[in-house]
């Protein structure tokens, strides 16, 4: 590494107000560069070295690359020399050309004999390995026989720091980087920086652990508690780190980098704070550290660990962070559906910042749908094997129930649509201590229209429905159901999905006496869960054919409990008016004569499906024939047999 520098031009270039202070760094490096000259072109013409003080020290200010460097790393008058030199050959070809016939090789690179003889107040010890030099990797020593024959090369960051060129050390590419400014957080976590800033402002050595379920501002909490105390955020990525020999040289160039950049150094931790790689970081560390983390442990390394939680803006702070970001008069125009997807959905201050501006891209349009859709498509997320996903279609129309049943409906929707101002503005929540969330239990036999309801609910509130798989949740493993039952919940709340429990008795069953031990961590899933429905901010809707099945205990939580009712002969013959779509061809369907059939709704759409392939088969319009062959296949499902009262007249 030989950076080929004309010193003299590079003095020349010209000033602007804006870098004085660069310029004069520059030029007081320039007056050492040639200043290194004269002692080496003294030294080749045999001449004996000028007595003096201290040389050089005339510009070791703060505004000087070399007097930071001098007071970071507590550089002797001797070693600021070598370094200077070291730095000289490498800048200068002039320079470099003296030093290379003095050495009498190709190679000019200064040794350290050379460096006792030509610099004043020379000491052994200004290469040793703990020196300042060697441990903080400013310079490294070439081969060579002895220690007076080694070469001295400057490390190449440091030259770049010298030369006022600011960049992080390259061998930690990818491992590294400084971190974003100004980051979108919420009030509460804007606050939660602020106090963490003063609390690390003391000057103890301290850990700060940040934990919590906002994901993204974990990291950008981090990097403002460095803005409030005027430092740069240097990011450490621990999961592009190996341990092994190499951790504890990069560990030493990111501990080097805090300094010259006047960091703060935050880790972010994939998994748990205590992982090997962050642990040897955090041993050999010496400044400050911030940790943003999945886990909540840590260790210490005999530093004052401070842990905090970083949580997802709360409806009111969504409200401000949407205004912030879409401006007053566009706010306005959608107040409505922010106010809806401030409660149904847990957003963080980047994601609200990003649908923000991705709602600008898109362009004109029904924006307050368009918000919608965004903020469902941002917070949507996989529950992997434990639940699908269904894109609900379904009216209220569809529906074909009671009045009193619909309009218990409907309050269902009314409770979650408007629980953050009843709860929050109007202060139920003071009084309420089993959290905004909703449930409601579906009881009826299957076919009845429970999960079409279920369907019809996420659709009118514009949220996400998944059908959560019960034999995939519940597991003969201790401490698995309940591990599987959390991830289903903490993702949910993200999301602000309606999670339906389908046959739902299956896992909320009757908690039993304990015989065995199973008995007992079975009533503990049971325990467990009925704790998450109570803290579940969103809907969940649970369905079973078999009420009694239910525990009491479980039932008394419930806020809605909806029984089903098997269709009558009218309500019958109003869902086979509705079951056609307007596009099929019919012939000779009388809804009357085919509600005879004694067959619940989901029954019905089974069958006219069935027969609009049939005719689709056959190219010809749906028949009562094509219906009556669909029946008979439906009732053998369930091993009936169609009887001559129901099919009636439609034979």
């Amino acid at each position: 590494m030989t950076v080929q520098v004309d010193a003299a031009a590079w003095a020349g270039a010209p000033d602007e107000p804006e870098v004085a202070e660069l310029d004069h760094g520059r030029s007081a490096l320039v007056a050492d560069i040639n200043r290194m000259r004269a002692l080496l072109e003294a030294f080749r013409a045999g001449e004996p070295p000028e007595p003096g003080g201290e040389p050089g020290t005339d510009h070791d200010d703060e505004t000087t690359a070399v007097g930071r460097l001098v007071r970071l790393f507590g550089l002797s008058p001797f070693e600021r020399e070598l370094l200077l030199l070291a730095a000289a050959i490498e800048l200068d070809g002039d320079v470099a050309s003296v030093a290379a016939s003095i050495l009498g090789g190709s190679d000019p690179r200064p040794t350290f004999g050379l460096a006792l003889s030509i610099l004043a107040g020379g000491h052994w010890d200004a290469i040793a390995p703990a020196s300042p030099l060697r441990s903080w990797r400013l310079v490294e020593l070439g081969p060579g026989p002895t220690l007076p024959s080694r070469a001295i090369r400057i490390d190449e960051r440091i030259l770049h720091h010298l030369t006022g060129i600011e960049a992080i050390d390259d061998r930690l590419e990818g491992i590294a980087f400084v971190g974003a400014g100004a980051v979108p957080l919420a009030p509460s976590q804007l606050r939660l920086a602020e106090d963490l800033a003063r609390t690390v402002a003391t000057g103890d050595p301290t850990l700060v652990l940040l934990y919590g379920e906002d994901v993204d501002a974990r990291l950008d909490v981090a990097c403002q508690v460095a803005a409030e105390l005027e430092l740069v955020p240097l990011v450490v990525r621990t999961s592009s780190l190996a341990p092994g020999p190499e951790l504890a040289n990069v560990a030493r160039l990111i501990d080097r980098e805090i300094p010259l950049l006047g960091a703060l150094p935050i880790l972010d931790v994939d998994g748990e704070a205590d992982g090997p790689a962050a642990a040897i970081l955090l041993d050999l560390l010496e400044a400050p550290v911030v940790i943003a983390t999945a886990g909540t442990g840590g260790r210490s390394s005999g530093r004052l660990v401070v842990r905090r939680s970083v949580d997802l803006p709360s409806p009111a702070e969504q409200r401000i962070l949407w205004s912030a970001w879409l401006g007053v008069p566009l706010a306005a125009d959608v107040e409505t559906a922010v106010e809806e997807i401030a409660q149904h959905f847990r957003l963080g201050a980047r994601a609200v910042a990003g649908v923000a501006r991705e709602l600008v891209v898109t362009g004109p349009g029904d924006v307050a749908a368009g918000l919608r859709r965004l903020c469902r498509e941002r917070a949507r997320v996989r529950l992997d094997d434990l639940a699908q996903r269904i894109d609900p279609q379904a009216t209220w129309d569809d529906l074909v129930l009671p009045a009193g049943h619909l309009e218990l409906l409907h309050d269902i929707a009314r409770h979650v649509r408007h629980r953050t101002q009843v709860y929050e503005r109007w202060g139920f929540a003071e009084r309420e201590s089993r959290g905004l969330g909703v449930t409601a239990l579906f009881a009826g036999e299957s076919g009845t229209g429970k999960t079409l309801a279920a369907e019809v609910l996420a659709a009118d509130l514009g949220l996400d429905l998944y059908r959560i798989d019960l034999s995939a949740t519940v597991s003969k493993y201790i401490g698995e159901t309940e591990k599987n039952i959390r991830r289903l919940f903490d993702a949910a709340e993200a999301s602000g999905a309606v999670l339906l429990f389908d046959e739902a008795d299956a896992l909320f069953g009757k908690r039993g006496e304990v015989k065995e031990g199973h008995d007992r961590y079975a009533n503990l899933e049971v325990a467990y869960l009925l704790q998450r429905m109570e803290s579940y901010r969103g809907l969940a809707i649970l369905t079973t054919n078999m009420r009694s099945h239910i525990d009491r205990a479980f039932l008394r939580r419930l806020r809605f409990v909806i029984q089903f009712p098997f269709p009558d002969r009218a309500q019958r013959a109003d869902i086979w008016r509705r079951v056609f779509p307007a596009a099929a061809p019919l012939d000779g369907i009388d809804p009357d004569e085919l509600a005879r059939m004694t067959v619940p709704g989901g029954s019905i759409r089974s069958i006219a499906l069935s027969a609009a392939f049939a005719a689709a088969e056959d190219g010809t319009p749906v028949t009562v024939d094509h219906v009556m062959r669909a029946a008979r296949v439906e009732y053998a499902k369930s091993e009936r047999s169609l009887t001559d009262a129901e099919a009636g007249g439609t034979r």
